[in-house]
């Protein structure tokens, strides 16, 4: 039986590998079919006894090709360690089951270990994409395509929505809102969604936020243990790293600063929680992994009936701080979160160095890139300016409600910052001054930082603008900042967001008053900026919306996210370079 083994992991092994994905995928189809289909009990009932099958199924043969694996490498490589944790996850679940533990005994457990194997399954066999020969940038738009067309399945099934299930066009704008990371919706999910309905939801945030070529690029190379050059490549694009040995490093610090923020977020969260607003320590954990998720990857869903203005939550300041945190940190990028991670490291190694091994620490220069201290500095005056606007403008609205000063300031702290792209709301939007209506507008416009989970134009976007505006008035060539000049490219890639930001704004503003002449048209304009800032504040006409409507909305929400400029690159035939100069001229103006 060893020897059989060996001959197959040895010279079948992408043999086994098809086989193994092939009933990894009859096993997640029917635990999905059981999970979101069935709704008579009977058959659900057999359907579970199926799915229990799977499980142990999957397990015995997931440890058989992990051991034999081993030892025939006669050696522990990255994709073996990812098969022993998977091994050893399996035997906990299995335990548990046997031995009745309540909380690990749930079928949640086993539907989890069936989708990680699926998973690992389909990193081995589907995730180097070697027979592609696409543009990554067009990989990187259809991969976005595609997750949404997945998760718009997915919302269609029947155990989905616990009231009316959606339609396709509902099911493609929340999906899209989810992929996209915006927050709009056309159905409450705290009332008409299940469990798995907002499940589903909170992982097609993560993987949107993330991106999901980041998302199955880890998992690929942490199931099967390596990349191919070709591969290496590709990331490196899509990542914008220009070293190729740094392309792997960059992909696992994404996901790793990512988990552990969210990790962090949902500590402080579930502290600020009340207990006795819960049924079960499950419920609260589900609620704080949540809002971690979606405050983090700023996207702005809420499982609460009434989003933060909950009266529950209302004025639960330290619920609506640690959300706030978190949503900042997430816009902040990830380059810049972990910047910060390397300075706040050699900080701790030189207080260790003095404290404990009694010798000097060796500094090393630029702590802060260039772009990290341009990016805090932007971000600062922004974060700054929007919350004393915000504190001066709602004193005779939105915060007459809060009590006390500390009260205000955290409100306007929350709900400035939010505004930029998270999407969470605290107040009723359609109770706050048309001034701080206006503000928030330009906020949603604004945005996030470059390479974050937030949307807009990007601050550093604008600050380039209005920095190049005054280096014309003084007469200056070029930009010239902490003692560096800006690349006359930067510039213009920034004039060319915001003409295309506008630009498709404005299409889509014109399209909605075609589709839905009856809304106001303020209401429509709040709507297409949250939409293409991907931010999911709302005036609540969303819902109310015609169909045409609603696809003009999710259609703006992918463009907004995917970036007008990276659509124009995918898609428009490159002109290879000349070998020679046109003469220069001067324009008029």
């Amino acid at each position: 039986m060893i020897r059989f083994f060996k001959f197959l992991l040895k010279y079948r092994n992408k043999l086994v590998d098809q086989t193994m994905f092939y009933l990894c995928m009859v096993g997640a189809l029917v635990a999905l079919v059981h999970i979101g289909y069935i709704t008579d009990g009977e058959i659900a009932e057999k359907f579970q006894h199926g799915v229990i099958g799977t499980f142990y199924i999957l397990f015995i043969l997931s440890a058989l090709r992990t051991i034999a694996t081993i030892l025939i490498a006669r050696k522990i490589n990255v994709s073996h360690i990812s098969g022993l944790v998977l091994l050893l996850y399996f035997l906990v679940i299995s335990v548990s089951r046997l031995a009745d533990w309540v909380f690990l005994a749930k079928m949640e457990w086993v539907y989890l270990g069936i989708a990680l194997v699926f998973l690992s399954e389909l990193s081995r066999n589907s995730l180097f994409f070697d027979n592609f020969y696409f543009n990554p940038t067009i990989l990187f738009v259809i991969s976005f395509l595609t997750l949404i067309l997945l998760g718009t399945l997915l919302l269609m099934l029947p155990r989905t929505a616990l009231v009316a299930p959606l339609s396709f066009v509902d099911a493609l704008f929340m999906a899209t809102s989810a992929v996209c990371i915006t927050g709009l919706t056309v159905t409450d999910i705290s009332t008409n969604f299940s469990v798995f309905g907002q499940s589903v939801i909170m992982l097609l945030i993560q993987i949107g936020g993330l991106g999901i070529m980041t998302f199955t690029g880890f998992f690929g190379y942490f199931f099967s243990g390596g990349f191919s050059y070709k591969n290496q490549l590709l990331f490196g694009e899509i990542l914008g790293e220009n070293k190729l040995n740094s392309v792997i490093s960059t992909l696992l610090k994404i996901i790793l600063i990512t988990l552990f923020f969210e990790l962090i977020g949902g500590i402080f969260i579930f502290m600020s929680l009340d207990a006795t607003q819960f049924a079960s320590v499950g419920d609260r954990i589900f609620f704080s992994a949540f809002h971690a998720i979606s405050s983090f990857c700023n996207a702005g869903f809420s499982v609460l009936p009434e989003g933060m203005s909950h009266d529950n939550y209302r004025f639960n300041y330290a619920f609506q701080i640690a959300i706030a945190c978190s949503f900042i940190l997430g816009g902040l990028g990830f380059g810049t979160v972990y910047n910060f991670y390397t300075f706040l490291r050699q900080k701790a190694i030189q207080v260790i160095s003095k404290l404990f091994r009694r010798r000097p620490y060796t500094h090393k220069p630029r702590a802060f890139s260039f772009n990290t201290r341009f990016m805090l500095s932007c971000n600062a005056i922004v974060l700054l300016l929007a919350t004393v606007s915000y504190f001066l403008l709602e004193q005779n609205h939105t915060l007459v409600e809060d009590s006390t000063i500390f009260g205000k300031w955290a409100t306007s702290f929350f709900m400035a910052n939010s505004s930029r792209t998270a999407g969470f709301d605290s107040v009723n939007i359609n109770m706050v001054a048309t001034p701080t209506l206006i503000m928030m507008v330009t906020l949603m416009w604004i945005g996030a930082s470059p390479g974050s989970t937030g949307g807009g134009v990007k601050v550093t976007t604008v600050a380039l603008a209005l920095m190049n505006i005054v280096t014309l008035a003084r007469g200056k060539e070029s930009i010239e900042m902490y003692k560096r000049r800006i690349a006359s490219e930067s510039v213009n890639k920034a004039f060319a967001i915001i003409i295309l930001s506008v630009l498709t704004i404005t299409f889509s503003f014109v399209l909605l008053n075609f589709t839905d002449p009856a809304q106001q048209m303020k209401a429509l304009l709040f709507e297409v900026v949250s939409a293409y800032s991907t931010c999911g504040l709302s005036l609540g006409i969303a819902s109310s919306l015609s169909s045409g409507g609603k696809i003009v909305i999710a259609t703006t929400m992918f463009v907004g996210r995917v970036g007008t400029l990276t659509l124009l690159v995918a898609f428009i035939k490159n002109i290879r370079n000349k070998s020679y100069i046109y003469p220069t001229e001067k324009i008029l103006f």
